[in-house]
């Protein structure tokens, strides 16, 4: 029996493909990495950022962390509002709630900007706890992001009481490894193809789906 539900942010609550992929165009481009075709850069949707960076450009470290930088110029300032609430999660908080489940949100995104994000569009309240990566670098792979939310909420010792909800294999992935189930929902930035192969526990189209997991 679940308890304890935690949410990804990036394409499982929030549309923002816009804001991210618009920020990381703008860094590759200042690196000498032009990118001109937004489309591409969808997939540094929900992966750690540094990680995508030195993969898609081809960069070291000292690079990539000069990217994360000059991304984060733009996407502090702007791209964190090129973003939208997915249809129907204005309301799915409160449902959930009231059929007593406890909400968290686990991003690899930094803290700081998830609860910018949530306070944007009036969800912070129904979260308990809200966990992301540092602006350091820190706790930006999903399990590090899940095992910190879990002993925050005191579960880390009730992890069969507790699931996820993301978009990714990262998040199935992240899951699986801190011992918890993933739902996955196919309206983000997974594709079909990578979500099957991840085998969450179930891949559900709305945000109606996973109230009615919960029913």
């Amino acid at each position: 029996m679940y308890k304890v539900i935690l949410f990804d942010l990036d394409g499982t609550l929030t549309e923002s493909g816009e804001g991210i992929t618009k920020s990381v165009q703008y860094a590759l481009e200042r690196i000498g990495k032009p990118e001109p075709d937004l489309e591409k850069l969808k997939v540094f949707i929900g992966p750690p950022l540094m990680e995508m960076f030195m993969q898609y450009a081809q960069i070291d470290e000292a690079t990539a962390k000069q990217a994360v930088e000059i991304y984060r110029e733009r996407y502090s300032v702007t791209g964190i509002f090129e973003n939208a609430v997915y249809p129907g999660i204005e309301n799915m908080p409160a449902q959930l709630e009231k059929k007593g489940y406890i909400l968290a949100v686990a991003s690899s995104k930094p803290e700081v900007y998830v609860r910018q994000i949530l306070d944007h569009f009036g969800l912070t309240r129904y979260f308990t706890e809200i966990g992301g990566s540092e602006l350091n670098g820190r706790r930006t792979n999903k399990t590090e992001v899940i095992e910190d939310v879990l002993k925050r909420l005191n579960m880390d010792k009730h992890r069969d009481q507790v699931i996820m909800v993301g978009d990714k294999e990262h998040d199935v992935y992240g899951a699986r490894k801190a011992g918890l189930e993933c739902i996955a929902v196919s309206f983000g930035y997974g594709t079909e193809e990578e979500l099957k192969q991840a085998e969450p526990l179930k891949i559900v189209d709305s945000a109606e789906g996973i109230v009615d997991f919960f029913a």
